[in-house]
């Protein structure tokens, strides 16, 4: 069974359960959701911080896919509550790169109708000719 952009979109926005945090900050106003060549999924959302030490939700959602032993990502999307969908910020880029050099050919949601590989997104990655 495949799944279809509305579909993951819906699972990701599904997961996000704004909290004010200290100092004002809020977390868990994203949600990301992939799905890996082998067809699972995993979930993640944002955590914000002061200080930049917090993470987006593709972060945590990777996160989950390596503690369950899986690195190659098929697609993946991050939105917010009403499934207004996000592209990835430059980190997350080259966080999903970093995880397999085979997450270049990852489909990666951009909007509601688009999507396109990581390669696009990441076309020079800083080890290209080591």
């Amino acid at each position: 069974m495949q799944i279809t952009n509305d579909e993951l979109i819906k699972k990701a926005s599904s997961i996000v359960k704004p909290i004010e945090m200290r100092h004002g900050f809020t977390t868990a106003d994203c949600g990301c959701a992939l799905v890996t060549d082998k067809g699972n999924i995993y979930l993640g959302v944002s955590i914000d911080t002061p200080s930049s030490m917090g993470f987006c939700a593709e972060h945590s959602a990777i996160a989950n896919m390596i503690t369950n032993q899986e690195f190659k990502i098929a697609k993946i999307v991050a939105a917010e509550e009403d499934g207004t969908v996000l592209p990835p910020c430059g980190r997350c880029r080259e966080f999903i790169y970093q995880i397999s050099k085979d997450n270049l050919d990852t489909e990666v949601l951009i909007s509601k109708n688009k999507s396109v590989r990581l390669r696009e997104l990441l076309p020079f990655p800083w080890d290209e000719g080591l």
